[in-house]
């Protein structure tokens, strides 16, 4: 009797854990290496970047405000989600090894042009440049990752992976939060000089499969038009719904690392959490401070501390989550993923407490790793063998829209309806202030005016504020998006499995 083919889309049986570790090959260590060093000097810079933008230029930040700072955001996320769509598959062609270097060299000066213009256009180019050299780093990256290897220890693969990406994550923000408290510019210099440890990562690098990517460029015959062929590839039918029905997913992740960082700053309350923790109200202890990220006193969280428990969970557990997902089918495991992180999405705008808001960093973190890690996964496992570095690159297309739109659309919304410095501008002219004096403070100093102009504590005017207006329901947007998102994969593992093999 014959045995009917199997799909790329097919779930295929994974080792145990045990034996998936051991079947990793070296390589994959290596590429897991240099993905955490990027990500460590990247998200130094990006889980700051939104304090940065709204830090008053008083105190050495960009102070402008967050519609302008979404309109930077969102070209960044076209240039870093949206090159690969189309440059991914250089790295097919060219080799893994050549591309990762380049990217390297720009990220460099990408980095060292933040730091160089600590103004809104020179933190704007330095981004673009950054985002540029990003593009060319991942498909390499994860090019390198598909071809060593095979799909009965993808989840496992993917999944480690992903746990190395957040080390890097969570040592990111730790120096971040240090260097900020002296200078701005040191957490861009900081990020440039990580970042030159790739090289020594090279040095070790092999790439896989370069035999037969240097035959197939030696034996004369003529490959298709680069442009041709992407365009042919992604306009398949089980390839571009795929993406473009996960870019809700994406929009919330992004959210939650442009967005909720300036929510935590202007309205959560992080001083339940440190007298739970440390009692007295203060934690005194230099190396807390530091690993924490709390303020100069110790008596609250920073928001980029905050938001580091996102990378301290996946970079603690994500194993044990990759273990639990190949136990599922790929599509089940996409559902249930983003469909907890709709919930983090709720909860977050529930409440201002510390607590409410680290229960759903921690609901989010689950939702992540069952859903993200898969979602490339499920990539790279239906791409043909010779495109693995152009389908991951596509897999940039939902990145690209998902962060393009709540770049600007999740800034836009928290300036409209959730920004504390709006409101105190609002509450300085309802007591008195001329609308043209309120109109003449510098962004980022108007939360600072009303605390002085009322001779309170900052905590009580924030309560205050709370009790005229809901900077929460900007999350319910949030979190509706992903639950579309959410249903349209499933609808899309079941329509994709009526279509039969995929090849």
């Amino acid at each position: 009797m014959a045995t009917q083919p199997q799909s790329a889309t097919d779930d295929v049986k994974q080792l145990g854990l045990a034996a998936g570790v051991a079947s990793l090959g070296y390589v994959f260590w290596i590429v897991g290496g240099m993905e955490m060093v990027e990500r460590l000097a990247y998200y130094g810079v990006k889980a700051v970047a939104t304090l940065y933008a709204k830090d008053p230029v008083s105190k050495g930040g960009l102070g402008v405000t967050m519609d302008e700072f979404g309109t930077l955001l969102m070209f960044w996320a076209m240039v870093q989600a949206g090159l690969p769509i189309f440059t991914g598959g250089l790295s097919d062609r060219f080799g893994y090894k050549e591309t990762i270097a380049a990217s390297t060299v720009v990220k460099i000066c990408g980095y060292l042009t933040m730091a160089a213009f600590p103004t809104y256009w020179g933190f704007f180019v330095g981004a673009i440049i950054l985002a540029a050299g990003t593009a060319i780093f991942k498909p390499g990256i994860q090019g390198t990752l598909v071809n060593a290897t095979r799909r009965e220890n993808s989840s496992l693969a993917w999944g480690i992976f992903y746990q190395t990406v957040n080390i890097g994550g969570f040592l990111g923000p730790l120096v971040a939060g240090y260097m900020r408290k002296m200078e701005w510019r040191y957490v861009f210099l900081a990020c440039a000089g990580i970042i030159a440890f790739n090289f020594l990562f090279l040095l070790l690098y092999k790439e896989p499969g370069k035999e037969a990517r240097l035959a197939r460029n030696a034996n004369g015959v003529a490959r298709p038009n680069y442009l041709a062929e992407t365009f042919k590839e992604i306009s398949r039918p089980h390839v571009w719904p795929y993406l473009l029905i996960f870019s809700g997913f994406w929009f919330m992740f992004n959210a939650l690392f442009d967005v909720l960082p300036a929510h935590i700053d202007d309205w959560v309350d992080t001083r339940d959490i440190v007298i739970t923790l440390f009692g007295g109200g203060a934690a005194h202890s230099p190396i807390v401070n530091f690993f924490v990220i709390m303020n100069k006193d110790g008596t609250e969280i920073l928001p980029e501390g905050m938001m580091n428990i996102n990378s301290m969970i996946i970079m603690i557990t994500c194993f044990f989550f990759a273990w639990l997902s190949g136990l599922m089918k790929a599509i089940h495991s996409m559902v249930l993923g983003t469909l907890l992180a709709s919930v983090a999405m709720i909860l977050s705008g529930f409440s201002t407490l510390g607590w409410v808001s680290l229960a759903a960093i921690c609901i989010f973190s689950v939702g992540e790793m069952m859903s993200s890690p898969k979602f490339s996964e499920y990539v790279g496992n239906f791409a043909p063998p010779d495109k693995k570095a152009m389908y991951l690159g596509f897999a940039q297309f939902p990145i690209a829209l998902g962060w393009t739109l709540e770049g600007k659309l999740g800034m836009k919304l928290y300036g409209t309806f959730a920004s504390k410095d709006l409101f105190s501008r609002e509450m300085l002219v309802q007591n008195g202030m001329s609308q043209a004096d309120a109109d003449k403070i510098p962004n980022g100093e108007a939360f600072q005016k009303l605390v002085d102009s009322l001779h309170l504590p900052s905590h009580d005017v924030t309560a205050m504020l709370l009790q005229h207006h809901n900077p929460g329901v900007i999350w319910w947007v949030m979190a509706g998006i992903g639950v579309f998102s959410a249903l349209g994969i499933a609808w899309y593992g079941r329509w994709v499995k009526s279509l039969g093999t995929i090849s």
